[in-house]
């Protein structure tokens, strides 16, 4: 492939090899930054080949292990700098209370998460053999890390290497068998394999070649998977998503409460476009009721007068709770006042037809890790952390299929979006990505939920608040969309669950995992027998 190029692998390869400490640090930082170029929204795939197997040649060539792990941990640091740039945005939001953490939060961040690509680098550095060999122990344990990085430390697996292929409803489809991990063990198998071929052997080629064959049968097995039947869609069920696209400092403050209640329900009002038939359930985003509506009687009221006859309004909202019990005061109606991050569902009487607290907090956003040695506040509003729910649920709502209901980044998580029961029909993600502004972030966190649904085989339901808000069928593919910045809405019918959804539906984490441990034991072996052949 290379040498196509009129590349000389070894000689490029001899020219990294020779850099000093410092300078192979840097290049590192550098590789790490440009990979994600490859991720959502640009999609510069090709640029993973060099990264990858500048990392390959980094670490396989330091002198050192210690050098080894330093070298990974700057490609680490550049790949989440710039995949992580825009948490900064929110800290603009409050400027003059959390501007100066920038630095620090973008930086910490960075070198934290990159200490997960310093133990792949080191990885690399011990294992014996070949740089083919040494290409699988890389993609082998950069996957085991993915995965690991989904919940060490209550977890964080944001743009894992194998959402790249998102770039295309046929290529996203190998999540519906291995999930995005395994896609991410295919990914950096491919990107690393032409830095093998700096050795001149026969089995750095036909690494290569198994690479090229990767993406034809990811290929070929996402057309095949597009061609079934797609399941159709719920009868009776017409959806709108209200998407009001007020700015983050504007959305809390007491004064504009009701001119950004009014914008949602003028929004909830407004008549369907082209003649279509009137929605039957009309969904919020995020804390798009930013007060205690559920206690709150005459909003309530409002919203109830402007809900579907036969249908609900489902909005997100602050809930308060007792510790160990409910709005109405808990077990004993004694316990002390928290505050929940919820999903409310009201019908048009006003009733409160079903409730979803969110489990999965941000760190810093919702709450503040290990307080009493970080007495810092929460980035959001409000004093206090929020408390957070008992984990995934399956929803009975009046007239919708059970829902797994998801709160902000709890879409994310590939392991935590249904509750393993099997009843759930669908995944709906209320969010609000106001935060974050028009960068990155809303893009990536909008490819989590597509590659939800494919995974799962289930449709999935995104309200955001700012954007982007989209009904996407069960795989991947969106059938309907509200741009990132825009302010409107969305009405279109629930697509249907797939019958008999993938593998990674099925099985779980287990299936990458596997896919992982056996690529990382192969090459470790091969490396061996290659290394000391008898």
């Amino acid at each position: 492939m290379l040498q196509r190029l009129r590349i000389d692998p070894g000689k490029l390869r001899a020219k990294v090899r020779a850099l000093g400490t410092w300078r192979a640090r840097g290049l590192a930082f550098v590789l790490g930054f440009a990979a994600v170029a490859a991720m959502p929204p640009t999609y510069q795939i090709y640029v993973l080949i060099p990264a990858f197997s500048g990392l390959l040649w980094l670490a396989a060539d330091a002198p050192t292990k210690w050098r080894a792990f330093a070298v990974g941990w700057f490609f680490g640091a550049g790949f989440f700098t710039a995949g992580l740039y825009w948490v900064s945005f929110a800290l603009l939001v409050d400027a003059a209370k959390f501007a100066w953490l920038i630095p620090f939060a973008v930086l910490g961040f960075a070198f934290g998460m990159g200490l997960f690509a310093a133990f792949a680098a080191l990885a690399v550095r011990v294992s014996p053999g070949p740089l083919w060999t040494r290409a699988l122990v890389l993609a082998g344990v950069w996957t085991l890390l993915e995965w690991l990085r989904a919940w060490f430390l209550t977890g964080f697996p944001w743009n894992p290497v194998g959402s790249v292929w998102a770039v295309s409803d046929v290529t996203i489809q190998g999540a519906a068998w291995a999930g995005v991990f395994g896609q991410s063990l295919l990914t950096v198998l491919i990107a690393a394999a032409p830095g093998a071929l700096a050795e001149p052997a026969r089995a750095p080629k036909v690494l290569a070649g198994v690479a090229v064959l990767g993406i034809a049968l990811m290929t070929v097995g996402g057309m095949h998977r597009l061609s079934q039947d797609g399941g159709g869609v719920h009868d009776g069920v017409r959806l709108r998503l209200i998407q009001p696209n007020i700015p983050q400092a504007e959305k809390w403050r007491p004064e504009l409460r009701a001119r950004n209640m009014q914008i949602q329900l003028a929004l909830m009002a407004a008549p369907p476009r082209d003649g279509a038939r009137a929605p039957t359930h009309v969904i919020w985003a995020e804390t798009s009721a930013p007060f205690f509506i559920e206690n709150h009687k005459a909003w309530r009221r409002v919203v109830a007068d402007a809900t579907p006859q036969e249908g609900l309004t489902i909005l997100g909202a602050p809930r308060a709770v007792r510790a160990g019990g409910n709005a109405d005061g808990g077990v004993d109606g004694r316990g002390a006042l928290q505050v929940a991050n919820s999903l409310l569902a009201f019908d048009g009487e006003g009733a409160l037809a079903g409730v979803f607290d969110k489990f999965h907090l941000v760190p810093f956003g919702e709450y503040v890790p290990l307080p009493e040695w970080m007495p810092l506040e929460k980035v959001t509003q409000g004093v206090g952390a929020f408390t957070a729910g008992p984990g995934p649920v399956t929803l009975e709502l009046k007239g919708l299929p059970p829902v797994s209901p998801l709160i902000c980044y709890e879409i994310i998580f590939p392991h935590e979006v249904t509750d393993g029961s099997g009843r759930a029909q669908w995944l709906l993600n209320l969010t609000n990505d106001a935060w974050y502004g028009n960068t990155a972030g809303p893009y990536q966190h909008f490819v989590s939920a597509r590659l939800r649904a494919v995974e799962q085989g289930l449709p999935t339901v995104r309200v955001a608040y700012t954007g982007i808000s989209a009904i996407i069928d069960a795989y991947g593919q969106v059938q309907g969309r509200i741009g990132l910045s825009e302010r409107g809405f969305l009405d279109g019918p629930l697509p249907k669950a797939i019958q008999r959804p993938g593998l990674y539906a099925r099985f779980g984490n287990p299936v990458p995992v596997s896919c992982a441990m056996v690529v990382l034991l192969l090459g470790f072996a091969m490396g061996l027998r290659a290394q000391n052949p008898l």
